[in-house]
């Protein structure tokens, strides 16, 4: 991904804080509502700090008042910087925009009725949409589509490199993964805890990872796990997802769970994700 100093701007509703939340998935420092006055001293500290302030997006609307005027100077000191910067412009039709007010029952920053405040809003961002390099229309997007259309604006392919995987094991008699997002049940698989002398060890053992796998029943179950979970992770990835947690469980989560776990990370690294390993429950007593 290129170095980007983006300018996230728009009509109140039409999808400025989801763009700044995939951009905060994507790696960018986010700065929302920042007083244009700092952004003059925000523009030099980043050219200061260029490795720490790579990718960057700056949030400017209504609220700055008057001060939107300024868009064109701040545009200017970027130039004169030689920083360069793009200005995207969240738009949607008015019909939608009301629908999403009525779904928040958030009022209009305004503070003037939705309908009338949207019809003022709209001239006086009129000076930004006129520089705006790139104008999204979000009326027909869903977050997925406009996940998909800021990577390819920003240089990011629309890849699983957009999505973690976090894969977690954990011991049911210890509570099942409140934050999973999908959970598998390892417990029908012979239990190493009754084995002499592997009681005492967990998973990343390879003494345990031998006699699990073994196992008539283990390979067919890894397999059909597996291949099932990479068949769903273009869907995950098309409807904007940032991250899933798979938990794997088993009886005290420091044997069956945590091999599978372990295994199931090495496959979706070899698959080129970013995976995120998790053993909850290993350093419990068994």
């Amino acid at each position: 991904m290129k170095n980007n100093f983006l300018i996230v701007s728009g009509i109140s509703g039409a999808g400025k804080s989801q763009v700044l939340n995939i951009l905060e998935d994507f790696g960018f420092i986010c700065v929302d509502n920042m007083p244009l006055e700092f952004v003059f001293e925000f523009i030099q500290l980043c050219k200061k700090n260029k490795k720490e302030y790579k990718n960057i997006a700056l949030s400017i609307d209504v609220r700055a008042g008057k001060n939107i005027n300024k868009i064109s100077e701040i545009l200017a000191v970027l130039k004169k910087e030689k920083i360069k910067s793009k200005v995207f412009f969240l738009n949607a039709d008015n019909a939608t925009l009301l629908k999403r007010y009525s779904e928040t029952r958030r009022k209009h920053p305004l503070g003037m009725i939705v309908k009338e405040g949207i019809v003022a809003e709209r001239k006086m961002m009129e000076v930004v949409r006129k520089v705006a390099d790139i104008e999204i229309d979000t009326t027909n997007l869903t977050i997925g589509e406009l996940k998909n259309t800021l990577a390819q604006l920003i240089g990011l392919s629309a890849n699983n490199r957009q999505l973690l995987l976090s894969i977690m094991s954990f011991g049911f008699k210890y509570g099942i993964a409140a934050e999973a997002d999908i959970v598998f049940d390892a417990r029908f698989i012979p239990n190493p805890n009754y084995v002499t002398g592997l009681k005492t060890k967990t998973g990343k053992d390879l003494e345990v990872v031998k006699y699990i796998e073994k196992q008539k029943e283990y390979k067919g179950f890894f397999n059909k796990i597996s291949t099932l979970l990479l068949s769903l992770m273009p869907g995950y990835i098309k409807e904007g997802k940032s991250q899933l947690t798979i938990a794997i469980g088993c009886t005290g989560g420091r044997h069956r769970s945590v091999a599978t776990a372990e295994k199931l990370a090495k496959f979706f690294i070899k698959n080129k994700y970013k995976v995120k390993l998790y053993h909850r429950d290993i350093l419990r007593a068994g």
